[in-house]
């Protein structure tokens, strides 16, 4: 039933839609060095918007916390792709280094036998309770 005779009144908008599933391309580096107590993350994706543009999705900290989490709102995928690029080439000038860091980050930052907030410890906990 239509009451204000609009164009859109009374079409059903698809729930399903291409660009919304798209994966979020993403970036993740660490910076590790346990000489100073350090092992950080940062986590770049691009994600959609829900009204055409995109986002710059940024989530840093320490490994094994959430971190803290910025988003920036660009109007097209290329100008979020340009940030994300400055912003990754930024963080490789302080000693941050792609995700293959992660390998050697496990040993170094979690010692031998600690529990961890992994996915499967926390479905553990959770049952436990």
């Amino acid at each position: 039933m239509t009451d204000s005779g609009k164009s859109l009144d009374g079409q059903l908008v698809n729930s399903h839609d291409p660009l919304m599933d798209a994966q979020a391309d993403i970036t993740l580096l660490y910076r590790i060095d346990p000489s100073r107590n350090m092992a950080r993350f940062y986590r770049l994706s691009i994600q959609p918007t829900l009204f055409g543009g995109s986002s710059l999705v940024r989530n840093w900290g320490r490994i094994g916390t959430e971190g803290r989490l910025k988003v920036e709102l660009f109007d097209t995928p290329g100008q979020a792709a340009a940030a994300r690029e400055h912003v990754a080439g930024r963080k490789l000038c302080r000693g941050y280094r792609h995700e293959s860091a992660a390998d050697t980050a496990q040993g170094i930052v979690t010692p031998q036998g600690a529990k961890t907030a992994s996915a499967g410890f926390m479905e553990l906990a959770a049952q436990a309770e």
